[in-house]
């Protein structure tokens, strides 16, 4: 068979360019550092590459929004740490209100300074992060999601947020709290009942706040502790106001200073000397009061007639402050909830860093090219095709008529 010298010499300048082209487009690998360019230079990897990409993206996302979360909660965490410090404020200026030797002027004083401290916390409650959302407002629906509506006609501070906490996800953490769990759900009294003095009382009489002495025996009624003189000894008698019966065991008891009564399941201590025809009233406690309410009755009682009575003034001062350190729990367990998920941000940020770069670390070994073994492939096809052109134009050069 025989091949023309024309067909040949096509042959070569195909083979020749087409060796030409692969060293160019091996150039153009090695100027971006990169194997694959288009699919086309390998379909697998070009797919597992931009698989690679895209959760890289996403965990990008991830990390952007981890780290928003994470301003958001230091500056939240802040603030309850600024709430702490005015609630033991307002602690000692109660503690410093309780001085029997007190003027009015003194007091009022104090009531302003309650008053003052008050508002810092209503401020601190209405906080914003440094996008302007709110901190404590739940799950949203306000901008100022505690608003102060005290007044003659008012009603306190009232949450217009939307109560709720937003579950912490697997790569992201809240941005808010529930405010209206932090501040406005204290418990009244000790958390199952209150006791109150009556304002018309005349005598040094006070009580401690109580304690349930048996679960079981909670009957959830109101009860009544009169004083009488009954010739010449103060008693006292226990009335279930609710059911309108006197308490077994309980009527007509000589009174004893510093003495603790215990009935139907609950005890407290009387204190000081009462005068006849004093009462206290125990009812149960209705709901949670708040912390701003709190301060208010703390201020409302230095500023009562009935203040210059010491045992009143007493009185409604150990609720105040035993309320305020029910509330100073909830404060202090958000801020615990608030550094246990910096922490979480910690190790998540951690996590997705090395998720990152693995992901990064993938992407490279798909598509990028070992520039060792790429510089040698080039400079190898490279002699190879100055030796391919020099042999092709010695073989071109060969005629019949160079011999005749």
């Amino acid at each position: 068979m025989r091949v023309s010298t024309a067909n040949a010499y096509d042959n070569t300048i195909s083979l020749l360019t087409r060796r030409q082209a692969e060293l160019s487009k091996l150039q153009e690998n090695l100027t971006t550092g990169k194997r694959v360019m288009r699919p086309s230079d390998d379909p697998v990897a070009a797919t597992l590459a931009e698989t690679a990409a895209n959760r890289l993206s996403r965990t990008q996302a991830d990390l952007r929004a981890l780290d928003a979360s994470t301003t958001s909660l230091q500056q939240a965490e802040s603030g309850l740490a600024e709430s702490s410090e005015l609630i033991i404020k307002v602690r000692d200026l109660l503690v410093s209100a309780g001085n029997a030797t007190f003027t009015g002027s003194e007091r009022e004083d104090v009531a302003r300074q309650l008053e003052g401290l008050r508002e810092q916390l209503i401020a601190v409650a209405n906080r914003k992060d440094s996008a302007g959302r709110t901190l404590y407002g739940g799950l949203g629906g306000a901008a100022t999601p505690f608003v102060d509506l005290y007044g003659p006609s008012g009603a306190g501070v009232q949450f217009q947020g939307q109560r709720g906490q937003a579950a912490a996800g697997a790569a992201s953490l809240p941005q808010a709290f529930d405010g209206e769990a932090i501040w406005m759900r204290v418990p009244q009294g000790n958390g199952t009942f209150t006791i109150g003095l009556d304002p018309a009382n005349t005598g040094g009489m006070s009580t401690d706040m109580g304690q349930v002495a048996d679960p079981t025996l909670l009957t959830g009624d109101a009860y009544r502790i009169d004083i009488a003189d009954v010739a010449g000894t103060l008693q006292y008698t226990v009335t279930n106001t609710t059911t309108g019966t006197p308490v077994a065991g309980h009527t007509g008891v000589p009174y004893v200073a510093g003495g603790t009564i215990s009935f139907d399941g609950l005890s407290l201590q009387m204190r000081g000397t009462p005068a006849a025809g004093d009462r206290i009233d125990v009812a149960p406690a209705s709901g949670p009061t708040d912390l701003f309410q709190v301060v208010q009755d703390a201020v409302n009682a230095l500023r009562s007639p009935s203040a210059g009575n010491s045992a009143a003034l007493s009185q409604g001062l150990a609720r105040a402050m035993t309320e305020l350190d029910a509330g100073h729990d909830r404060v202090l367990m958000a801020r615990g909830r608030a550094g246990e998920w910096l922490n979480r941000s910690d190790s998540l940020g951690g996590l997705m860093e090395d998720r990152s770069l693995d992901l990064k670390t993938e992407k490279a070994r798909l598509e990028e090219m070992d520039m060792v073994q790429g510089l040698s492939d080039f400079k190898s096809m490279e002699v190879g095709l100055e030796a391919a052109i020099k042999s092709y134009a010695q073989v071109q050069r060969l005629s019949l008529f160079s011999v005749i």
